[in-house]
């Protein structure tokens, strides 16, 4: 295998070891597999990561097959903000990478010094990225949460994160006193009504920016796991051509929110007019490869944090 001995070249790699070895947590023989070199190359890319002080807790370094990637997504979907990750060929987390990735842009989006509403989707990603955040102080913003924060049982939704964001941002925060479904269309109206919900309601809709997951379809899917549908349920809505769901709200394989009765009992806020708001979804994995497709492809987010493998199949087009 041909390495690239140019000193950009030479920083890539460096970048990308030190990458899979500080925040992938992966050893120096398991980075030599994956690069297809030396164990002592390896620890020397490494090495040479912190000697240029590309790794800190975040990796500062932009390797540019990711760049490239970013590129080629923002032009082919029409996209505000892309950021592409290194993918770790042998890892089985579907978070690393881009939890950080999205903690550094909810990071940057708290430091502006103008007031803005930032409205916050709910998942596992989404709170991996909410625990990498430092406390930061910033009374001036509004933090809004677009999803109900109470589970199907009436306990508390285990991944609503807006109060995990309360413990290190110290702003103002408007949770979504309700679930994620509710039985009928009747019930969602009526509790749309109630003026403490209609508030939040209000507030998601002034969102400056957006941050979602994307939720897969299929019966190990986060709405079956977390008890908001039954199995039978979700194989009919995949019948009917379902592909993602982002926040509750399920899209097809076009990216169109779908005339559902599902939908009909979706008690989260809309997502925020992508005419005025940036709207970014994180997400990676082979299984959301085909949600993550239709979410770009039929604008309901028009900002993505993926990895680069994501990036290839989106590409391939």
């Amino acid at each position: 295998m041909v390495r690239k001995l140019d000193s950009q070249g030479r920083l890539d790699d460096a970048a990308r070891a030190g990458w899979l070895y500080y925040v992938a947590g992966r050893t120096q023989d398991e980075i030599a597999a994956a690069m297809g070199i030396s164990r002592q190359s390896a620890q020397r890319l490494v090495s040479l990561a912190v000697a240029e002080r590309l790794i800190k807790v975040r990796l500062d370094h932009p390797i540019a097959a990711c760049l490239e990637y970013a590129a080629a997504l923002r032009e082919k979907f029409k996209l505000r903000h892309v950021e592409v990750v290194p993918s770790d060929p042998d890892g089985t987390s579907s978070t690393v990478g881009i939890a950080e990735a999205g903690a550094a842009e909810i990071e940057r989006w708290l430091k502006r010094s103008d007031p803005i509403v930032l409205a916050i989707g709910t998942g596992r990603t989404l709170k991996a990225a909410v625990d990498q955040l430092p406390v930061i102080e910033c009374p001036q913003h509004r933090v809004v949460s677009l999803t109900g924060n109470i589970g199907p049982d009436g306990s508390a939704a285990y991944y609503n994160v807006i109060f995990s964001m309360a413990d290190a941002i110290k702003a103002r925060h408007y949770p979504m006193p309700l679930p994620v479904l509710v039985s009928s269309a009747e019930e969602r109206e009526l509790l749309h009504a109630q003026a403490l919900v209609r508030s939040t309601l209000d507030i998601s809709a002034q969102a400056n920016v957006t941050f979602v997951g994307v939720g897969e379809m299929g019966i190990e899917a986060p709405l079956c796991l977390d008890g908001f549908l039954e199995k039978d349920e979700m194989l009919a809505l995949m019948k009917r051509g379902a592909a993602g769901e982002i926040c509750g709200w399920v899209f097809d394989g076009d990216g169109k929110l779908m005339s559902d009765a599902i939908n009909d009992r979706v008690a989260s806020a809309p997502l925020p007019p992508r005419e005025a708001s940036s709207v970014i979804g994180i997400a990676k994995g082979k299984r959301k490869f085909e949600a993550i497709k239709a979410a770009v492809t039929g604008h309901q987010i028009n900002g993505l944090i993926t990895d680069e493998a994501a990036a290839e199949f989106l590409l391939k087009d």
